[in-house]
């Protein structure tokens, strides 16, 4: 998947990350990988799986049938919504920005109808592509990309004592003239608040 998407995601458009482990509030998560873009962050798990797989995006468990043996397995989408969940806490980006991806590699055949973010080989390229809508700043996208790096993240539990009203903070870029770079602050969300507190 790594050269997949190195040779078909503009590394300048799509920053990517690998084995991303989070603080989850039971624990930690770990994420296969992770693309941050200005049209969003997309979070894409791999099944390496054989066989024919049923399976919707409803159910709690689908099925594999390989030879004449059946398993279930936990839905893919379920178990990414975890790793979701994870990184709207660590970024403080809202869901809205944030896409989940399965694809599934191997000699794996889907039997049954699949959402278009489950995708199959390389198929989540394309469906990470389909995002053209812009939702984040390149800065905004370099400090995503630095917070996860680091582990230092502009998250809501973080800084929420720094908001007076108690309301989320958001990652937002100020300019000032004559800079080349915008600086990076977490602003509240709330339109009446007026707390920035610099990332």
């Amino acid at each position: 998947m790594r050269l997949f998407a190195h040779w078909q995601l503009d590394k300048q458009t799509y920053r990517r990350l690998h084995n991303v482990t989070l603080n989850t509030p039971d624990g930690t998560t770990q994420i296969d990988h992770v693309f941050l873009s200005p049209y969003g962050v997309f979070v894409l798990a791999t099944k390496n799986m054989n066989g024919w797989i049923f399976g919707s995006e409803k159910q709690a468990q689908w099925t594999q049938k390989l030879h004449k043996r059946t398993f279930k397995l936990q839905n893919p989408l379920r178990q990414n919504y975890k790793h979701l969940k994870a990184l709207e806490a660590t970024l403080g980006v809202g869901p809205e920005h944030l896409h989940s991806v399965i694809t599934f590699v191997g000699g794996s055949t889907f039997k049954t109808e699949v959402p278009a973010n489950v995708t199959h080989g390389i198929g989540f390229i394309r469906y990470i592509k389909s995002f053209q809508k812009p939702a984040f700043s390149e800065a905004e996208v370099d400090a995503m990309l630095h917070a996860l790096q680091t582990g230092r993240a502009p998250t809501l539990a973080t800084h929420r004592e720094m908001s007076k009203c108690g309301s989320a903070l958001l990652i937002r870029t100020v300019k000032k003239a004559g800079e080349s770079k915008a600086a990076v602050y977490g602003g509240c969300s709330a339109p009446s608040c007026r707390t920035m507190q610099r990332l």
